[in-house]
């Protein structure tokens, strides 16, 4: 028998049962650290830390002294809130006035009372009472004198923040914090405060009150003896208590992540804030796997190839991708039957779950995933690369298994006469690219890679045959957009780009890619499928079915909007997705493209998330999706990337065996489960989102900190005014995809002045704010900015010790920079440069490194996680690169789809 230790920090028990001979040690967790793991500072520094808090937290309590109101008792509170005299809701704390602002949106409440449906403003940090950015919380509403607005003006970056005169929004329902349901708390990277001349050494621990990374978070006390060592580094902080009698939390540290500033450390900081955890695949994981190698490659079943329906020799199936793409989720397959009165339509979607057993390591691991992370230099799988780059990737001339949808639809009018759902086999006859594949819709000579090697006459029909499909496609697409767009489907505005990647994948250039029709023809037969088997798995199981929804924006989330179009004459009707998309087709300045494009993302903006959810969650009234112009939604198509595709086709293979008596809904995820899923899954979605935006705005501040902004010309680009503010405006630079505040009035209350050639500088004046425009007076006279004026800006990085570094816009002119030359192969240049560069540099920083690290195992290199770019990372990095919602593409199906 072998001998066990207990650990506990009780030392009656200690005492009573380490005397015992019984093979069993009862010790404290100091000893134990001690006498086995003398050599693991890191552990005992741990335990100090956390040792010191809770003895702080001891004596505090002991010396009373009262900071904030307690909270109520928690049958108090769920009292009042049943009752309606309080409000239960998420506190979001205002990340530009962290210190003063936050608000609470209400969560599930009915009231007759219109002031409780809209969120409600908490002011100053008395009235927030200790409630940390993400807590559930409970408000009491204050008397309507003491309610306040919210400050219109700019904020001053990162400095301390004044409440003083600034204007404030009309007054709003204001309240306080009387109780906290649910803490939210999470790790929290830290930086160490300066601390000024040499301070005595000492192992004593260290009292100091931690910065967070994320300003929204208060400072955070926590004791340690590397206050010094650590000064310009990382840490990650976890919050113990936050008593009454305390200004601040008390916490401890966990472990140190790096040097400040370094790229790992900055990306290993943004996974960690949106508590993204993407560890490399295990051993275990892995070993579930399918063997596949180039000695031993993997074939099909012949138990497979009997269950399902064989398409490799019957269909022409061909998949239609950006350039160079790899990881392909989907093909498509189109023909006339019935002597040519009707048409077959296709849509066959990698089998993932053919491989991905529910409940295995793989599920569970991406089921914890939820979707594969793309960050600006990076992607994290969801799933392991042997299948999300090889076996169930759709290639072109492999055998593959998939999960189709096939329509029987009449020839003239379009109509459904059947559908059918199964898995399928398929042999992808062609991988075309979009370019590739627009250039054959418009007659022009083009090089089918799959067609080179055959004789002329042969490539001829085949190339015929190819063609022929493609107009059939784009004429079903057409019809399906068109019957979308009567029923009041959006087209909002994204940024378009195409990569182009060497044989290495090294990225050689980021180029605006042209919106092509067959970009839409695509998109529609994706969006068709998933509405079809949104409705098969809907009515098979009723209330355990994984949709998604897209609810209407709230109207006043549409003020901006409408302010800005009304400015350059325009009228927008938000009343319904149908009016809104019939307005924004309207609104149209000939001279100036970038008008109608701007309405867009300001529509986009307004936009609530669309969301998973279970059928058994909601009635059916609530379904809808408003973007998609759709009664029924989900997600089908992509099940490489994304966990929610996964469920939805494990539901339709079950729908698909109730129809065949062979097998029941017993084995499917009930509804509360699903319910718990979806949350999951949501929350994932926008930990992803916001990763991806950080990071771009990680390596946009990299790019430029390594230029001078008063000599180089890269700095200096036009920007587009689309806001007004108290202080300034919020512009968009679509050259580097930016949007930022410019400020028309400085820290020392000078005003910017316009001389007669537009140059800008800075005199002693004042500024006005009007609806459509902003002036500033000064000696050198009045200057006007209006909303849609192009002026010139110059960016800089304004460096941060403790928070992540942010751009800075200054106005050096209120005319238009070079507007008298192209902009679009500037454009082009410079997105490739700002990718390429911030790589290039990170790369030399790391060679150096490179010599001391081991090199990695076949299997490492076969599975593992990749950093180097891919397709979708930098699609998905671009589309950031315009700071909309990361979902938001050219059209609303690849935004709120």
């Amino acid at each position: 028998m072998r001998n066990v230790v207990m650990i506990t920090d009780d030392q009656e028990a200690v005492a009573q049962y380490n005397s015992l001979n019984s093979g069993v040690y009862v010790m404290s967790v100091q000893d134990y650290l001690r006498d086995f793991w003398q050599d693991l500072q890191a552990a005992h520094d741990l335990y100090s830390s956390i040792s010191q808090t809770l003895q702080e937290k001891e004596s505090v309590s002991a010396e009373g002294g009262k900071e904030y109101a307690e909270h109520l008792p928690s049958e108090i509170l769920e009292a009042g809130i049943k009752s309606g005299r309080y409000i239960q809701g998420t506190l979001n704390v205002n990340k530009h006035r962290s210190q003063h602002e936050a608000s609470v949106r209400p969560e599930g409440i009915t009231t007759k009372n219109t002031d409780r449906r809209g969120e409600v403003l908490v002011d100053g940090s008395k009235n927030r009472n200790r409630a940390v950015h993400g807590d559930v919380v409970v408000v009491e509403l204050l008397p309507k004198s003491e309610w306040r607005g919210k400050v219109t003006a700019l904020s001053e970056g990162q400095t301390e923040e004044k409440r003083g005169d600034d204007s404030e929004s009309k007054p709003m329902p204001t309240g306080r914090i009387v109780g906290i349901l649910q803490r939210n708390w999470r790790d929290y990277v830290v930086t160490f405060p300066l601390r000024e001349g040499p301070q005595p050494q000492t192992r004593n621990s260290q009292r100091i009150l931690a910065v967070p990374w994320d300003n929204r978070i208060p400072k955070i006390r926590i004791s340690t003896q590397q206050a010094d060592a650590l000064q310009d580094h990382r840490v990650v902080v976890r919050i113990d208590s936050w008593e009454s009698t305390s200004l601040y939390p008390n916490g401890h540290s966990v472990r140190v992540l790096g040097r400040a500033g370094e790229l790992e450390t900055e990306i290993s900081t943004i996974l960690i804030e949106n508590s993204i955890h993407v560890p490399s695949f295990s051993d275990a994981q892995l070993r579930e796997m399918p063997v596949t190698s180039p000695e031993q490659p993997w074939s099909v079943d012949p138990v497979q190839v009997s269950e399902r329906r064989d398409l490799r020799e019957t269909h022409l199936v061909f998949s239609i991708d950006p350039r160079g793409c790899e990881d392909v989720d989907d093909t498509l397959s189109v023909r006339r039957v019935a002597g040519g009165t009707k048409l077959e339509l296709g849509v066959h979607i990698a089998d993932v779950t053919h491989f991905v057993t529910k409940g295995s390591l793989t599920d569970l691991e991406a089921r914890a995933r939820a979707t594969t992370y793309y960050l600006a230099d990076r992607r994290y799988d969801m799933l392991p690369a042997v299948l999300s780059s090889d076996l169930c990737s759709l290639l072109g001339g492999v055998d593959r298994y998939a999960m189709s949808v096939m329509w029987e639809l009449d020839a003239q009018t379009l109509d459904v006469n059947k559908v059918w759902y199964g898995r399928t086999l398929i042999r992808s006859s062609y991988q075309l690219h979009y370019e590739l594949a627009q250039a054959l819709l418009n007659g022009e000579e083009a090089e089918v890679a799959e067609l080179v090697q055959l004789g002329s006459d042969e490539r001829d029909v085949k190339l015929a045959e190819l063609k022929q499909a493609l107009e059939t496609l784009t004429h079903v697409a057409r019809h399906l957009r068109a019957k979308r767009d009567r029923g009041g489907a959006l087209e909002l505005e994204g940024v378009e780009v195409r990569a182009q990647l060497d044989k290495e994948k090294n990225i050689t250039a980021l180029v605006p890619r042209q919106p092509l029709e067959v970009h839409e023809t695509v998109a529609e037969c994706m969006i068709y499928a998933n509405h079809w088997v949104a409705r098969k798995i809907q009515e098979a199981f009723p209330h355990q079915a994984l949709l998604r929804l897209h609810p209407p924006p709230r109207q006043e989330f549409f003020n901006q909007l409408e302010e800005t179009a009304t400015a350059r004459g325009f009228t927008i009707d938000t009343s319904s997705n149908k009016a809104l998309a019939d307005s924004l087709d309207a609104a149209v300045d000939p001279q100036d493209p970038q008008v109608n494009r701007m309405l867009r993302m300001l529509a986009t903006h307004a936009m609530s998330q669309a969301l998973y959810f279970s059928t058994g969650a909601l009635t059916q009234d609530c379904f809808y999706h408003y973007g998609l112009a759709l009664d029924f939604y989900t997600h089908f198509t992509s099940p490489i990337r994304r966990y929610a595709d996964i469920v939805v086709h494990r539901l339709l293979t079950a729908a698909l065996d109730v129809e065949k008596e062979s097998a029941s809904a017993k084995t499917l995820d009930t509804n509360k489960e699903l319910e718990h899923i979806s949350q999951h899954i949501n929350g994932k979605n926008r930990a992803s989102q916001r990763a991806q935006q950080l990071s771009v705005q990680l390596f946009q501040c990299l790019y430029f900190k390594e230029k001078d902004p008063q000599t180089d010309e890269s700095c200096v680009a036009d920007a587009l005014i689309y806001a007004i503010r108290d202080n300034g405006v919020l512009v968009f630079v679509s050259q580097y995809g930016v949007k930022a505040p410019v400020y028309m009035r400085n820290r020392e209350g000078q005003v910017v002045s316009a001389g007669q050639d537009g140059s800008c500088d800075w005199q002693s004046g004042s500024v006005r704010r009007h609806s459509d425009h902003i002036t500033t007076t000064s000696a050198g006279g009045t200057s006007t900015f209006r909303l849609f004026d192009h002026i010139t800006v110059r960016i800089s990085v304004q460096s941060s010790r403790c928070h992540a570094d942010s751009l800075n816009l200054e106005l050096i002119s209120n005319k238009p920079h070079r507007s008298d030359e192209p902009q679009q192969p500037r454009s082009q240049q410079s997105r490739s440069q700002l990718v390429q560069e911030v790589v290039r540099l990170e790369q030399q920083n790391q060679e150096n490194k490179a010599a001391r690290r081991p090199k990695p195992s076949r299997e490492e290199r076969e599975f593992s996680q990749s950093k180097t770019p891919n397709l979708y990372s930098l699609l998905e990095e671009i589309r950031e690169l315009a700071l909309m919602e990361p979902s938001v593409s050219k059209q609303v199906c690849a935004s709120t789809a």
